[in-house]
């Protein structure tokens, strides 16, 4: 990455790359920017690659949690700092598509398309996912939730089994409990709960799909695939991966993503 990042709110954003268009990328639980390495390296030619760790996700971080409206407020300053009075592209993964979502549905005009990786709409799959998908849900979200609420060192053995439980391919040496807060404040939040925050994602711009089939159980409903094909534009994917697609088949998913965004 570049040795002088633009900050915003004190977060270093890494910019690299150069061309008319920004690649704005959000990576989930518990990765940090370097989840992107590869895609960066293959987008960068022809495309301005901004990417950043989430608050909270950075190494010596306190725990704390943010709402909806902090981070959606914090994206939208990181997008004018990056790409002043042009949309960008969104490139998201995990919880980056979530509050992805969500800032575009507050922002539409900020974003020109979106390539969103292995978790759809959440409203969508809570009303229609089986009661043993929604129980394996709650099952190891409640599970993060409680490492985030108890913190310490057993908050992190928690969090840590669970990166091992799921088999979690990407190698960051400062995970810990204090990265679980989307999931306190998703579940166990009395105010500013993001179950209450969120708001329904129907993209009205282009979007590029891309999940992994070999899980448990998929993270989007198949009605809301069926939407985003039936829109002029728009692509959905399957891989034969699991959850970190752009990990585990890298090449594939870049040839993929440059392909759609040409």
């Amino acid at each position: 990455m570049s040795s002088s990042p633009l900050v915003v709110d004190g977060v270093p954003i890494w910019i690299e790359g150069s061309g008319p268009e920004t690649i704005l990328m959000i990576h989930g639980w518990p990765d940090t920017c370097r989840l992107w390495d590869h895609q960066v390296e293959a987008l960068s030619a022809d495309y301005r690659c901004a990417r950043f760790t989430l608050p909270g996700f950075e190494a010596g971080a306190k725990r704390r949690a943010h709402t909806l409206d902090e981070l959606c407020g914090f994206f939208e300053r990181v997008v004018d700092a990056v790409s002043p009075g042009a949309p960008v592209t969104l490139l998201l993964h995990d919880w980056g598509c979530f509050f992805g979502y969500q800032f575009y549905s507050r922002f539409p005009q900020r974003v020109k398309r979106i390539v969103g990786v292995d978790v759809g709409d959440t409203g969508t799959l809570r009303a229609e996912a089986s009661t043993r998908v929604l129980l394996l849900i709650a099952a190891y979200q409640n599970w993060l939730a409680l490492a985030w609420r108890i913190g310490g060192r057993l908050g992190d053995w928690m969090a840590l089994w669970m990166v091992s439980l799921v088999r979690c391919p990407t190698q960051e040496p400062h995970r810990g409990a204090q990265q679980g807060y989307a999931y306190y404040m998703t579940w166990w939040a009395r105010k500013n709960s993001y179950r209450r925050e969120g708001r329904r994602f129907r993209p009205e711009c282009p979007m590029l799909f891309i999940y992994g089939k070999r899980k448990p159980f998929m993270f989007h409903a198949e009605s809301w695939l069926e939407r985003l094909r039936a829109r002029t534009g728009n692509r959905v994917e399957a891989f034969e991966t699991g959850h970190w697609v752009m990990i585990e088949q890298p090449e594939e998913f870049n040839r993929v993503v440059r392909e759609w965004l040409a």
